[in-house]
């Protein structure tokens, strides 16, 4: 048992959802000037599909690929290897990445009309796809600074250092607000302040990053070797790790594409939605994930395999504790939240109805998005970043035809409900390989604290139904009242969580507790960390 090894985990994790928890806050009050500026019709769709493009870009060559293949291999070095050595490795990076990064800028601005055509064939009013070129055109040199920020939160992370990166999104969300509220009245299409802001906010980013990695004596220069040995490694995790975040994204415009052929607005409502789904996940098991990965990278590059699966265990118990009763908050909560959210200016409670719909349904595979950005690390630190690709792509199949299946009755709910189902098939081969690549984890303990969880989760959903039950969900006004009755809900949902888990003698509640009382003391339950 590595108890030093779970604090820097469980640690790691509080700061990272703590920066997350701020842009999560700041990234609503985005929406939340979205909606009430511009509703839930043609010009967002046209800017969500517009900004979805640089994105997911990023997604791919960013973070997405770029971070977990260049981790396991720069910890290995700063483990193994001079300073020297590792700074040469984070030049080359540079170098590549940028040069890579400029010419996939440039060819994004200029083929956007092409790349518009693919992604959204739904949309057939010429001022429409007229709109959704030119904001493609606006926010596409963010996936040039986001891409370098990716590789700074790379370094940033593998020296233990996670709050700047995490912090960093939080300036977006204040770029596209002050865009908006400064140059709404200025613009001839006022949605077109949104891309100005996105594009600000990479610039930003950025800009963010450079002062704690010089901090860390590290500095980005250009070197041109790119035949380096550890550049060649990282290229080789990069394709499949690629792939993987190519098939996760090509699950998200599965989801955008056929929305657009469905009643206007679709697209927004599944945004809004997922947009709510992201809270829980960034705040905890994003941030989690971003933590695993080099403690995982630390343990497997020292030899130290049995600590490495106990981590792994640990890490999943941690996100069982949190998601579960998340998922079932989401659920209950939905309509109460997005009332009080989005129901403002022109989003109407058709609206409203419809993201609720949209919400339940991405709201039941809460749990396996979950599972899936904390056991997808854990092949990634022994350098596995195929089997993670053979699972996604089996994912991205069955949500293709799931979508196909349940779009005609469901609508755009049964495009989310795809989502969901296609993320439990992914979650389930991940453990089944992780048990064959790995090794066991320690199950009984896991389904003992499941067990707890999901008893603690539904007695919660009870209480906090019932306590927003007390207020009306339809027409606006009457907002302090609404405030408090789901600020009360949600209060009595989580005193009710965590006395029940206590109860119930949770481990996982008992090592949080005494993380926060800033000691670690002998464990009081049985099964406790």
């Amino acid at each position: 048992m590595n108890a030093m090894e779970h604090d820097r985990i469980a640690r790691a994790a509080v700061v990272v959802g703590s920066a997350t928890l701020l842009s999560r806050v700041l990234g609503y009050a985005r929406d939340v000037v979205i909606a009430y500026f511009f509703g839930a019709g043609w010009v967002t769709d046209a800017f969500f599909v517009a900004f979805r493009i640089p994105n997911t870009l990023r997604r791919l060559f960013g973070e997405g690929s770029m971070t977990v293949s260049f981790i396991p291999v720069y910890t290995a070095y700063l483990v193994h290897r001079a300073k020297e050595e590792s700074q040469e490795l984070v030049d080359v990076a540079f170098t590549l990445a940028s040069s890579v990064l400029m010419v996939l800028t440039i060819l994004g601005m200029v083929f956007s009309p092409q790349i518009v055509a693919v992604l959204a064939p739904g949309f057939k009013d010429p001022k429409q796809v007229e709109l959704t070129i030119l904001m493609t055109r606006i926010v596409f040199p963010y996936l040039f600074f986001i891409g370098l920020v990716a590789l700074a939160m790379g370094i940033l992370n593998a020296h233990r250092h996670f709050a700047a990166p995490a912090l960093a999104p939080t300036l977006l969300n204040l770029s596209m607000i002050a865009c908006a509220f400064l140059l709404f009245r200025r613009l001839a299409q006022p949605i077109v302040s949104l891309a100005i802001g996105v594009f600000f906010g990479g610039v930003i980013q950025l800009a963010f990053q450079l002062p704690f990695l010089i901090k860390k004596g590290v500095m980005f220069r250009f070197n041109f070797h790119f035949l380096h040995p550890a550049i060649k490694r990282i290229c080789i995790l990069m394709v499949p790790a690629l792939l993987g975040v190519a098939v996760a994204q090509i699950n998200v415009f599965v989801g955008q594409i056929l929305a657009s052929f469905l009643l206007e607005g679709s697209i927004s409502f599944l945004y809004y939605a997922y947009r709510l789904i992201e809270f829980p996940l960034g705040i905890f098991v994003i941030a989690l994930g971003t933590a695993v990965l080099p403690s995982f990278s630390q343990l497997v590059s020292e030899g130290k395999m049995e600590e490495f699966r106990d981590a792994i265990s640990f890490s999943v118990r941690l996100v069982i504790f949190v998601a579960v009763p998340a998922m079932v908050g989401l659920i209950v909560l939905r309509k109460p939240i997005i009332h009080l959210l989005f129901q403002h200016g022109a989003f109407d409670y058709q609206d409203t109805l419809k993201t609720a719909r949209a919400l339940f349904y991405f709201g039941i595979g809460l749990w396996a998005i979950a599972g899936v950005r904390i056991l997808v690390p854990a092949f990634y630190a022994v350098q596995d970043t195929k089997t993670p690709v053979k699972m996604a792509v089996v994912s991205l199949l069955a949500n293709v035809g799931l979508s196909l299946v349940l779009m005609g009755p469901l609508k755009h709910a049964g495009l989310a409900l795809a989502n969901s189902l296609a993320s439990m098939i992914n979650v389930c081969l991940l453990l089944v390989w992780l048990r064959r690549g790995i090794g066991e984890i320690d199950w009984p303990r896991t389904i003992r604290s499941l067990i707890q969880v999901v008893v603690a989760s539904i007695v919660m959903g009870w209480v906090a139904y019932w306590v927003v039950g007390n207020a009306s969900w339809v027409s606006p006004g009457h907002w302090g009242g609404k405030i408090f009755f789901l600020a009360a809900g949600i209060a009595a949902g989580v005193f009710t969580y965590i006395s029940i888990s206590y109860l119930l003698r949770n481990g996982e509640l008992s090592f949080l507790m005494e993380m926060l009382r800033g000691r670690r003391r002998p464990p009081r339950f049985e099964g406790e960390i």
